[in-house]
């Protein structure tokens, strides 16, 4: 069975409700999910990286703050140079989730800061694969999936709400889509890592 870690932090509880959004369509689609929460101020990642070396996928998440990543996100991603140098995520899957309070937000920062942050750890991202679900502009429902038209990773719009009213429900299901593909991903990466090589790929 596979393993999707999720690392995270929330700040007021939105980017926890789309972690566990991500982790449900994790398990709905047959593997395993580990949350690992980023808690404010901490600088011991030891057990994070435990559980990450383990994992087939890792989905990383952040609210965007002042344009980027929060605080103790940068934190946790500046903590991982120890694990830089020994490449261990290198060829794990890779993905992203954020969250603000506007439309906008300039959460695609975020989600590239993220993929930047993958790719310098050898890492493979997986986005949205969906196609913008709201491009009517006389629409502005909720509970279309992807309806902030994001590729590159998962956005939600907490709209400086309560975590019990928002995150609205399409963004949370664009969440547990992105979760399920991941998961999906990783179970076609896990049987292609353990299936041997033709002999053709071995000569040379």
């Amino acid at each position: 069975m596979s393993k999707v870690a999720i690392v995270y932090h929330s700040g007021f509880g939105h980017a926890d409700v789309l972690a566990h959004d991500v982790a449900q369509g994790v398990t709905d689609s047959g593997a395993t999910a580990a949350l690992l929460r980023i808690e404010p101020g901490q600088a011991d990642f030891s057990d994070f990286f435990e559980a990450m070396a383990d994992a087939d996928a890792i989905v990383f998440g952040s609210p965007t703050y002042m344009g980027t990543v929060s605080a103790p996100m940068k934190a946790f991603m500046d903590a991982s140079a120890k694990v830089y140098f020994t490449k261990q995520w290198k060829d794990k899957l890779g993905a992203a989730f954020t969250v603000s309070g506007s439309p906008s937000g300039d959460k695609l920062n975020t989600l590239t800061s993220l993929a930047i942050f993958a790719a310098q750890h050898g890492m493979l991202w997986i986005g949205t694969g969906q196609n913008p679900g709201n491009n009517d502009d006389t629409s502005a429902a909720t509970d279309v999936e992807n309806r902030l038209g994001s590729f590159i990773g998962a956005m939600a719009q907490a709209a400086n709400d309560s975590p019990e009213v928002t995150p609205k429900a399409g963004d949370r299901a664009t969440a547990r889509s992105l979760g399920a593909r991941v998961a999906r991903a990783a179970a076609r990466w896990r049987r292609g890592a353990d299936a041997p090589l033709p002999e053709a790929a071995l000569v040379g």
